[in-house]
């Protein structure tokens, strides 16, 4: 078989391949969370959120919001060196990130089993 007839058959395969791809996925929740500070955050995100009475007093103080909050647990870095701890139960992770006014900001967060709690919020 000729190599012309070859590559329209492998290109067109590979095109019914990508309809079927683009019609299974289409619309669904799916995502990567491959590498370790993705999968702590997005194991963070997923659980019922509480916020502790150190972090709710810092939270008063209105330099920093939940939308902060919700932005550094999305987009932030987890400092492995520091995190990891077990603790009463759960795990402390502390990430870092910013609030909308680019002031760096420091979550020390206790991740459990069913719930992740917000211990405090510390203004770097």
């Amino acid at each position: 078989m000729k190599f012309g007839f070859r590559l329209a058959y492998y290109l067109g395969g590979f095109a019914i391949g990508l309809v079927f791809v683009f019609f299974i996925l289409n619309g669904k929740d799916a995502s990567c969370a491959y590498f370790p500070n993705a999968r702590v955050l997005k194991n963070i995100r997923t659980k019922p959120f509480h916020y502790d009475q150190a972090a709710t007093a810092e939270l008063a103080k209105q330099w920093v919001d939940t939308s902060d909050v919700r932005r550094t647990l999305t987009y932030g870095d987890v400092d492995f060196g520091r995190s990891n701890v077990p603790y009463q139960g759960g795990k402390v992770y502390i990430v870092e990130g910013k609030t909308k006014d680019n002031t760096p900001l420091e979550l020390k967060v206790v991740n459990y089993e069913t719930k992740a709690v917000l211990m405090e919020i510390v203004k770097k």
